[in-house]
């Protein structure tokens, strides 16, 4: 076989002249697969070498890894020429302005209206003073009723419609001690034992189950229950801190209105109703009757009174020397009312066309 050192000599020169002039990195890696390649062209000579005399094959050996390092540089070196190229064609173009805001590939999700009303309910109430205060949702008789003044036997047990847990199934009557809770109040005598002395005051968001289900009741639904206990609070103190958050969640022009009302975990208890938002408390709007309100002007919101002093032993105060007010209601009623809506099952059938709206 004849000498092919010049051959690889000639070889090089090619590769010099080729990736020199190789215009982009696909012309690059073309030229790279032609000369390094398994089928390429060195190694064509590198297969070749076995026809050589043992005596030759150091020295042609030593030429073609000579000639290998070399192409490899020179196609390293263009990559990065060919990078560098581009670098400056795209600072040679239009000016970017990199201060104008990202474009957004997928809308952006936003808060369930439950959620912003809660959250809304709980920013009011910390302005005046109110803890935030949780409790178990799978909770105790004893919590649930027994501690609230509702004995066994009280007649206000018939219209919770309780679901009772029973070795991990639920149903409405199963067995009485352990149940999911069918409404907040309970963190209420929590929160005192906690607390151990007053001033206490605590908001008790959260959500609660009850067996009942139509245009106005969910089986699943959330409660907001507030407590304030401490020396010297009357009932004007309750009326003053409901009054200030209607006006600070339903607009700055909300009236309110206390009826006499019966809960057993107060004495005395109230039911207190807020301005129609609709109609702006006249019972007309758009010269018709206000739907909303009925035309009376009014609007039912929340339960409200002055703690049992039973249930402020149940809690481990001393009713003879404290006294405080509580007052509960629906997280989806407030949002129904201040949004117009008149069926709470719109907030959870997650249809995107009622959802979107907020």
């Amino acid at each position: 076989m004849p000498d092919p050192t010049g051959q690889l000599q000639a070889l090089a020169e090619a590769a010099r002249t080729a990736i020199a002039a190789a215009p982009d990195e696909r012309a690059l890696e073309d030229l790279r697969v032609r000369y390094l390649g398994k089928k390429g062209e060195l190694s064509q000579v590198l297969r070749g070498m076995g026809q050589l005399p043992p005596e030759e094959r150091p020295r042609v050996g030593e030429v073609v890894n000579r000639v290998r390092d070399e192409v490899e540089g020179l196609l390293a070196r263009r990559q990065e020429g060919l990078a560098q190229e581009k670098l400056e064609a795209e600072l040679r173009g239009p000016a970017l302005d990199v201060t104008l805001p990202g474009r957004r590939l997928v809308p952006r999700g936003h808060r369930h209206p439950v959620t912003r009303a809660m959250d809304d309910i709980a920013a009011i109430f910390s302005r005046l003073g109110y803890e935030v205060a949780s409790g178990p949702e799978i909770e105790l008789d004893w919590f649930n009723f027994e501690a609230l003044n509702i004995p066994a036997d009280h007649p206000a047990r018939d219209m919770q419609d309780t679901f009772y847990v029973d070795g991990g199934t639920l149903g409405p009557s199963a067995r009485p001690g352990v149940l999911l809770r069918t409404h907040t109040s309970p963190v209420q005598v929590r929160s005192m034992q906690r607390a151990g002395q007053p001033p206490l005051r605590v908001i008790c968001p959260g959500r609660v189950y009850r067996s009942d289900y139509d245009q106005t009741h969910s089986p699943m639904f959330h409660q907001v229950e507030g407590l304030c206990v401490d020396r010297g609070v009357t009932f004007a103190d309750l009326k003053g801190t409901l009054a200030a958050y209607a006006r600070a969640f339903f607009g700055p022009g909300t009236r309110t209105r206390f009826r006499p009302s019966y809960f057993p975990f107060v004495e005395p208890g109230a039911e207190v109703d807020v301005s129609c938002s609709i109609c702006g408390g006249t019972g007309r709007r758009d010269g018709k009757r206000c739907g909303t309100c009925k035309e009376t002007g009014w609007l039912e919101v929340l339960g409200a009174g002055m703690v049992h002093p039973k249930v402020l032993a149940n809690g481990g105060f001393d009713p003879a020397q404290v006294s405080g007010f509580a007052f509960g209601f629906g997280v989806e009623r407030m949002a129904m009312l201040r949004s117009g809506i008149d069926d709470l099952r719109l907030f959870f059938e997650n249809d995107l066309r009622f959802l979107e709206q907020f």
